[in-house]
């Protein structure tokens, strides 16, 4: 049985991260591109394959983070997962593309100088979850609390505590905010434990 291997403290730290925090818990099997650009805060789960590629621009990750399997994060004009986010697996978020309007080249094997790039910074609010297999461009910010559904389609900015569906993404109905009395709960729990 194959089981996950995550990389040690000793081995994220000589990664070249521009920051990185407590408990933070990397599969040997994810790619990191440009950990110079990336902070990443305490209590994070990246599981295998995962990809974060930020040799241009940047991306932020908070504390008590999860990114699943098979997720990528490309941080061209700079993504940012605030506190307490996740997403399932197959999940891409893309804060730049090419541009197909027909006036530039395409691809990465083709020149900078012959291509451009369209989008801009997505900013994943405190305690948004995502489905699996979303599809997330820039720019966007989903605001807080938002919930999306499994191949949702995220072209624009989302208002906090929604539920969101479909391609395009759609307002569903309200997220129930039951959660943040959790989260106070959770942090004195920790404080009490100290």
């Amino acid at each position: 049985m194959l089981q996950s291997k995550y990389f040690s403290e000793i081995d994220l730290k000589d990664f070249g991260f521009k920051s990185i925090g407590k408990n933070v818990k990397i599969s040997s099997d994810a790619r990191i591109y440009g950990p110079e650009n990336i902070s990443i805060g305490n209590n994070v789960r990246i599981d295998d394959f995962a990809i974060l590629s930020a040799t241009n621009g940047s991306i932020s990750i908070g504390n008590y983070v999860f990114i699943a399997r098979n997720s990528h994060l490309s941080g061209f004009f700079g993504i940012e997962m605030r506190d307490f986010s996740s997403m399932a697996a197959n999940t891409v978020i893309y804060s730049a593309s090419d541009d197909y309007s027909g006036d530039y080249l395409t691809a990465q094997a083709i020149p900078q100088k012959y291509t451009a790039h369209i989008g801009g910074a997505v900013v994943i609010g405190k305690h948004v979850i995502i489905g699996s297999a979303c599809s997330i461009f820039g720019p966007s910010i989903i605001g807080d609390g938002c919930s999306l559904g499994a191949m949702t389609l995220v072209n624009k900015d989302l208002k906090p505590w929604g539920i969101y569906v479909g391609t395009p993404a759609k307002r569903l109905k309200e997220r129930k905010k039951g959660l943040l009395e959790l989260e106070k709960n959770f942090f004195n729990d920790l404080d009490n434990s100290s």
